[in-house]
């Protein structure tokens, strides 16, 4: 399927639910697109649908999950064999997403749009939806603890900034801290945190 972004530690998908509508020779395509971290949430997603329109002719589907999009699944639902499910998941990879499901329901209005206007439709249909859909950022990251002592804390918050995804602080008699660093750059995190409070701080990867 091949890889969705340079960055060793980052792929792309989208913000949030969006559905977008397409007429073509009487026949209503309705596609709904929204982001999934897993298999198993396409598929509640996908069941969701089909019980939404369910008297509607067929609900093609492709999904498409993990860094390198591996885990991909497709449907044509009764379509003519790759009109349906290929053509979505052709658009979803255009736009270079994972962790995301695409379904198109299809009203058919009683004009056959033969094998190549239907796979058109539904590829455009996919298009449709996606191209409002806002792309966002996914992270893979490894979580961080980091002990220390207030007197060091501004030396950390900057390092913080330019190295962390994110971070969640406690504060008691000392002050914890964990922040979310992308994979590739813990070991470096780690060794930066040490060395500029000179061993104050303690910073260890916890186990995910």
């Amino acid at each position: 399927m091949g890889t969705l972004s340079k960055d060793k530690d980052i792929y792309y998908t989208i913000a949030k639910a969006e559905t977008a509508e397409l007429k073509v020779k009487s026949s209503k395509f309705i596609a709904s697109a929204t982001p999934v971290p897993s298999k198993e949430l396409a598929l509640e997603f996908l069941n969701n649908i089909k019980t939404r329109y369910h008297d509607a002719s067929h609900n093609c589907f492709a999904y498409r999950i993990g860094k390198e999009g591996l885990d991909y699944r497709l449907s044509d639902d009764g379509e003519p064999s790759g009109t349906g499910g290929k053509p979505i998941l052709f658009t979803v990879n255009k736009y270079k997403i994972s962790d995301v499901i695409v379904v198109v329901t299809r009203y058919f209005g009683g004009k056959k749009l033969g094998v190549a206007g239907l796979a058109r439709a539904y590829a455009n249909a996919a298009d449709d939806v996606l191209k409002i859909c806002k792309i966002v950022p996914v992270y893979i990251t490894t979580p961080v603890k980091i002990q220390c002592i207030y007197e060091d804390l501004d030396v950390i918050k900057k390092i913080l900034s330019e190295k962390a995804v994110s971070f969640e602080e406690k504060y008691h008699d000392s002050i914890e801290i964990v922040a979310h660093v992308l994979s590739s750059n813990t070991d470096s995190f780690v060794s930066a945190i040490i060395a500029n409070t000179k061993g104050r701080a303690g910073a260890e990867k916890l186990k995910m």
